[in-house]
């Protein structure tokens, strides 16, 4: 008998340190871990949000919830982050707050994927239909493309999670938007709750099926820890949108422009090789035509040529047009550069061009007013006689020189330089009366 107590209640223990560990949902209390995101959904944001999944798994949160508004993102990130909420092992909720908030495009998609999804008050979902971040349109083959293949992929989501597939659709298809209150009776979302307390206590007791098994949510009275995007991901957020990107790249082809064409400036060059280093490295984030980029690169290349090449601005007006076709085609659908930033960008850098080819011709024209060729055509006045066959000297802007001359000139007589032979003048009588030269 004793024996069989002995085996139990050695079993008992087994079973209670098993299931004692840290995981959501157990035993032991975890924290509520709370990330607030607000902006576009990008590369630089997913690999945030999905190392806070991992992070809230590896501390064996009670949960992670993502507070969100979002204008929505690019379609590979939010894929990103969307595969990290489908396979996480930590209840994922995401509350669109606070009031004024939204989950648009990519946030729906986020929303959808969610353990719970939930809104406050104030707040709407939708518009999740693929368009250009920057604004420009698609043309209606890709558009067809684009479209199914997002409606397809949230209604999967939809399936998986259980929310409405018809709304799924919708929201693609025709770009429908929904209110919290529409929202949740058309089993789009959760629940509503007017803040985050009013959340936690909303989400305690809560089925949630994860990998693991089914585990119910503790969440009124667990520890909350906040985390926050540091400064350097804000920093390489604001980088990482299509838009800067793109006119970092500009920049940093304006400064090495400059540096070459005016060699001894440093500061554009520092800044236009910093500006490229910072748009190369958003530009691996982003969908991007090797196409597109290889006529930027010869744009610059053409930029470069016009600075000591004498083209008359024809390199300068071959880089502006690859500049336009370079930028039309320099990043994948949906993500499309619009006409309304292009048109301006290539008429701003045709005109700098411009204005360095005219100067760069009126120095060329300009008579040359120092060095020996400047010389030419100055008076001086004889210091000793000249023969044909026997040097003199001459004084010209006060300097005495070696002259000699195919006539005879005699000392104070007034003459004017011709040619520079060595170090030597030659030089003739005037061939008009001039005013009396200084000798000093």
């Amino acid at each position: 008998m004793t024996r069989r107590f002995l085996r139990l209640g050695f079993a008992l223990a087994v079973f209670l340190g098993i299931h004692g560990s840290a995981e959501p949902g157990s035993s032991a209390q975890g924290p509520v871990h709370v990330v607030r995101y607000q902006g576009p959904i990008t590369g630089v944001s997913a690999h945030f949000l999905t190392a806070e999944i991992r992070e809230a798994e590896a501390a064996g949160a009670e949960a992670l919830i993502f507070e969100l508004d979002t204008p929505g993102g690019l379609d590979g990130a939010m894929r990103q982050i969307v595969k990290a909420e489908l396979g996480s092992k930590v209840p994922i909720v995401v509350y669109v707050a606070p009031s004024g908030s939204r989950a648009a495009s990519a946030g729906v998609f986020l929303a959808y994927a969610a353990h719970v999804a939930a809104m406050a008050p104030g707040t709407n979902i939708g518009s999740a239909s693929p368009v250009a971040m920057t604004g420009a349109s698609l043309d209606s083959t890709m558009a067809r493309k684009v479209t199914h293949d997002a409606a397809a992929y949230l209604e999967s989501i939809a399936r998986e999670r259980g929310r409405s597939v018809a709304w799924a659709r919708r929201f693609v298809v025709e770009a429908a938007n929904l209110p919290a209150e529409s929202a949740v009776e058309e089993g789009v979302v959760d629940l509503i709750a007017r803040d985050r307390d009013a959340l936690l206590q909303a989400l305690d007791g809560r089925e949630i099926l994860l990998p693991a098994g089914s585990w119910p949510l503790r969440t009124a009275r667990a520890p909350v820890v906040e985390r926050e995007m540091g400064l350097r991901d804000r920093l390489l957020a604001l980088v990482a949108e299509p838009t800067v990107a793109y006119l970092l790249l500009l920049l940093g082809i304006y400064g090495i422009f400059f540096e070459l064409s005016h060699p001894g400036a440093v500061l554009p060059g520092v800044v236009g090789v910093m500006a490229i280093l910072l748009a190369l490295f958003a530009l691996q984030a982003l969908p991007v035509r090797v196409a597109g980029l290889a006529l930027l690169l010869l744009g610059v290349v053409l930029f470069v040529l016009e600075a000591f090449v004498t083209s008359y601005g024809l390199l300068g007006l071959a880089g502006v047009g690859a500049l336009i076709f370079g930028s039309a085609m320099l990043y994948e659908a949906p993500l499309r550069l619009s006409w309304g930033l292009i048109v301006p960008v290539a008429v701003v850098t045709g005109g700098f061009l411009a204005v360095c080819a005219t100067l760069a011709v009126r120095g060329q024209r300009a008579p040359v007013r120092t060095g020996l060729e400047a010389m030419r055509g100055e008076e001086g006045r004889v210091l000793r006689p000249i023969a044909p066959g026997r040097e003199g000297k001459v004084v010209v802007h006060g300097e005495v020189w070696d002259a000699i001359a195919d006539e005879e000139i005699s000392e104070g007589d007034r003459v004017e330089v011709i040619a520079l032979e060595g170090r030597r003048v030659r030089v003739r009588r005037p061939l008009a009366p001039g005013h009396p030269v200084s000798a000093s």
